[in-house]
């Protein structure tokens, strides 16, 4: 497909080139529907991607290039966990714009998980659950890729091996805030913006309970400022995601999710089944979000967030 305003340049894949590091601002409009699209169009080409496979191995190795030709540092992070399916070993993507310490060097994450539900009984390529939000993750850091402090992470195991619970699922993100309270790093990030299940149709964002108050307002605002905040509301009850073990060790954290993926609003019949592919996807609801996440991200490094 046709890829709009972005260069092609082959490091063993077809990769969309990055933004001039000289950019002096974050510019919502510079967000692209398309070329996210046609990250999650790449991705799904893989197939079912679930942790420990050949696939998502493939999967983490287009992410880490594509992040280092938009001259982002990256760190990758593998460890190995006994699940319910036995051990698995698990890999996290971390791509890093540069540090700017005047004036302090708080960090904000961006945050996606990369990997599918492993299911036995069908074929199941997560075009929305887990490509939708990291195809928008690749476009947010091709556009961003010059402004500072910025740390774009991708999660291995958010899906649960069998049935979410404390021993089971957000394997990557627990891991990943672990690290950071050993590094004595968690106080560094200012704010933590979750991205999960945000590219169908029928786009309706239905932000948790279980997130920061005042980053939740400042994402209303900032889809009030792209025009976007109609498709954004108030979910009112509890969801466990990749944001959660953020919120546990008292960083601000918001997950921005469209937990009515189905075919028709408010149902959420295609969500981890093999319904979930590429034609239920949409690149105006890739945009939508991608240039709100802009806005709060500008609005994040201007005015921060409250701890």
């Amino acid at each position: 497909m046709k890829i709009a305003n972005c260069l092609i340049a082959t490091v063993g894949l077809a990769l969309i080139g990055c933004e001039s590091k000289r950019a002096p601002a974050l510019h919502p409009e510079n967000f692209s529907g398309t070329n996210a699209y046609a990250q999650v169009e790449r991705l799904v080409t893989f197939g079912p991607r679930p942790s420990g496979s050949a696939e998502l191995t493939k999967s983490g190795d287009y992410i880490a290039a594509l992040l280092r030709k938009c001259g982002l540092t990256v760190e990758e992070q593998t460890f190995t966990a006994p699940t319910p399916r036995g051990p698995i070993k698990f890999r996290n993507i971390i791509g890093r714009t540069r540090m700017q310490r005047d004036g302090g060097a708080d960090v904000i994450i961006v945050g996606s998980h990369y990997d599918t539900k492993w299911f036995e009984q069908f074929r199941f390529v997560g075009a929305n659950d887990g490509g939708s939000s990291t195809g928008v993750l690749l476009e947010l850091a091709r556009v961003a890729s010059a402004q500072p402090n910025l740390w774009f992470v991708f999660f291995d195991g958010e899906e649960a091996m069998v049935e979410y619970g404390t021993d089971d699922g957000l394997w990557g993100s627990k891991h990943f805030v672990a690290e950071l309270k050993r590094a004595g790093q968690a106080e560094q990030i200012k704010a933590m913006v979750l991205l999960d299940m945000v590219g169908g149709a029928h786009l309706e964002i239905g932000i948790p309970s279980n997130g920061d108050g005042p980053l939740i307002q400042q994402v209303f605002d900032a889809a009030r400022a792209v025009g976007t905040r109609d498709h954004f509301e108030y979910r009112g009850g509890a969801l466990l995601d990749d944001h959660e073990p953020f919120l546990e060790a008292g960083i601000p954290a918001v997950d921005l999710i469209d937990f009515t993926y189905g075919s028709r609003p408010w149902l959420n019949d295609y969500w981890h089944t093999e319904q979930d592919t590429l034609d239920k996807i949409s690149p105006q609801s890739l945009e939508i979000i991608g240039r709100t996440t802009l806005r709060l991200l500008d609005s994040l490094m201007r005015h921060g967030a409250s701890r």
